[in-house]
C-alpha cells in the first residue's frame, strides 16, 4: 500500500488532501503530519469518520505520525506554510516558509526514494531552493501549479459564456504575476478556439485579481478545496502510471524551453516516481521571450535563501 505523508495537514489545504486522497481510488496510507496537533487531531477524528461511510475496496487508512514518517515516503506532499495573511503576493512567505520547509526536506535527503509534491508558495522559488538543499532527481520534486491553468480556464468560460470544465487552457512560467497563457492551446469541447485582445485581456483580468481579491477577503485560508483535489490527483498520477494528459507542474529545468538551473511550471507527463518527461511544446517566440522574467525571477528569490 503507499505511504503518503501529508505535511501541513492540520491546515486547510493538507486536511483537503488527506480526505480527497481517502474518498479517491488509491490504496494509500496517509500520514498526517503537523506541528500544531491540536488542529491535526481536530481533522484527524473527523476523517477517520469519512473512512467509515467509503467503499472498502481498494482499502484506505489515515493516521497521525511524525517528521520520522517522511523517511519511508512514497509521497511526500508538503502544504506546511505560515499563517495566511492579507498581502498583494505570495513572495511575503518566502523566507519564512523555507524555514518552515527545512527540517522536512532534511529528510529526503541521501537515497531517498520517493516523491515530493510541493505545494508550499511561493512554489517556484521554493522548488528551485529544495531541488538545490536535497539533490533529488528533478523527476521526484514536483511543485503543485495546476491552479493558475484552472483560473485561465475559468476566466476564458466567464468571457465565452461556456462552463468552465469545457475549456482547456494553460499557464506556465512563475505561479503568480510572470504566469505566461498560452493562447494558441485554447479548446472549447475540444475545439481550438480564438480570443481576441478584449476576451484575452478580460480573462487575465480574473486571473490576475484572483489571489489579491481572496486574501482580502481576510479569511485566513486559502484555495483549500480545489488545491486539495488536484493535488489528491497529482499524488494519484505519480504512484498509478501516466495521466490521462499533460499535467502544469514546476520542475527544474535542464535547458527544455531555453532554461536552466530553475523551477518553472511547464506541461510534464506523470507517472510512477513523479515526472515521467517534460513536454516540448512548440512555443511562439513572444511566449518563450516572457518565460526569461519569470526565470530571472525565480531564480534571484531561490539565490536569496
Amino acid at each position: 500500500m503507499t505511504r503518503v505523508v501529508v505535511a501541513g495537514a492540520g491546515g486547510g489545504v493538507g486536511a483537503s488532501v488527506v480526505f480527497n486522497l481517502l474518498v479517491s481510488p488509491l490504496a494509500c496510507e496517509v500520514v498526517m503530519v503537523d506541528a500544531h496537533q491540536n488542529m491535526l487531531h481536530s481533522h484527524l477524528w473527523d476523517l477517520e469518520q469519512v473512512l467509515e461511510q467509503v467503499p472498502p475496496a481498494p482499502g484506505a487508512s489515515v493516521r497521525a505520525g511524525a517528521l520520522d514518517d517522511i523517511e519511508t515516503a512514497d509521497v511526500l506532499v508538503v502544504c506546511a506554510a505560515a499563517p495566511l495573511t492579507v498581502n498583494t503576493s505570495r513572495m511575503v512567505y518566502l523566507q519564512d516558509n523555507a524555514a518552515i520547509l527545512a527540517p522536512l526536506l532534511d529528510r529526503v535527503a541521501d537515497g531517498w526514494p520517493g516523491t515530493v509534491v510541493l505545494v508550499t508558495n511561493p512554489v517556484d522559488p521554493l522548488c528551485t531552493w529544495a531541488q538545490r538543499r536535497t539533490g533529488l532527481a528533478r523527476e521526484r520534486l514536483l511543485g503543485y501549479t495546476l491552479n493558475d491553468s484552472l483560473r485561465l480556464r475559468t476566466g476564458i468560460g466567464r468571457v465565452l459564456h461556456v462552463a468552465p470544465g469545457r475549456v482547456r487552457a494553460w499557464m506556465v512560467g512563475e505561479h503568480g504575476d510572470l504566469a505566461v497563457p498560452l493562447w494558441d492551446r485554447v479548446a472549447v469541447d475540444g475545439e481550438p478556439a480564438v480570443l481576441d485582445e478584449a476576451a484575452r485581456s478580460a480573462a487575465l483580468e480574473f486571473v490576475g485579481g484572483w489571489y489579491v481579491r481572496h486574501v482580502a477577503l481576510d479569511s485566513r485560508r486559502s484555495s483549500t478545496w480545489t488545491s486539495g483535489l488536484g493535488i489528491s490527483r497529482m499524488v494519484r498520477a505519480c504512484v498509478d502510471g501516466d495521466a490521462e494528459e499533460p499535467w502544469p507542474a514546476s520542475i527544474m529545468l535542464a535547458g527544455e524551453y531555453g532554461m536552466d538551473g530553475v523551477s518553472l511550471s511547464v506541461p510534464v507527463r506523470l507517472g510512477a516516481g513523479g515526472a515521467r518527461r517534460i513536454e516540448n511544446w512548440e512555443l511562439t517566440a513572444a511566449q518563450l521571450e516572457a518565460l526569461h522574467p519569470a526565470a530571472e525571477f525565480v531564480r534571484q528569490a531561490a539565490d536569496g535563501l
